[in-house]
């Protein structure tokens, strides 16, 4: 007998909009980034299409969640010893360089550090921990 896994695309749908938000990126700005059309992301956001598995993977690696969450509302695999340890290395990191990056983000104009903002935001899910 054959165990089926039925996938609630609804709330595969939610928690990707939810985390896009959290991201603080438009569905358009999302969609440019993992390489997809705003229509298609709008239509996965609200459970209307069922998307492919590199496709699934792409919104993973972009919205830096597990799929385990993404597909099944919870993970599976412990994550919080690389959220520690991510948390470490940015303490370690060059005293220097931090002060460095202080000063320049205090020589920015509002909207620089905007842009600044976005820009992170942007390419940190390129970077896949890198």
């Amino acid at each position: 007998m054959e165990n089926k896994i039925k996938i609630d695309n609804k709330a595969v749908g939610q928690r990707i909009r939810e985390e896009r938000e959290k991201l603080e990126l438009s569905r358009e700005e999302f969609a440019e980034i993992i390489g997809l059309s705003d229509y298609y992301v709008g239509q996965l956001e609200r459970g209307e299409r069922q998307m492919s598995l590199p496709v699934l993977v792409g919104i993973s690696n972009c919205l830096h969640v597990s799929l385990d969450y993404l597909i099944f509302g919870q993970n599976f695999h412990n994550t919080e010893s690389h959220i520690l340890e991510a948390h470490t290395a940015y303490e370690t990191y060059d005293g220097n360089k931090k002060k460095e990056i202080g000063r320049l983000l205090n020589k920015c104009s509002p909207k620089e550090l905007e842009l600044i903002r976005k820009l992170i935001k942007t390419i940190l899910p390129y970077m896949n921990g890198n």
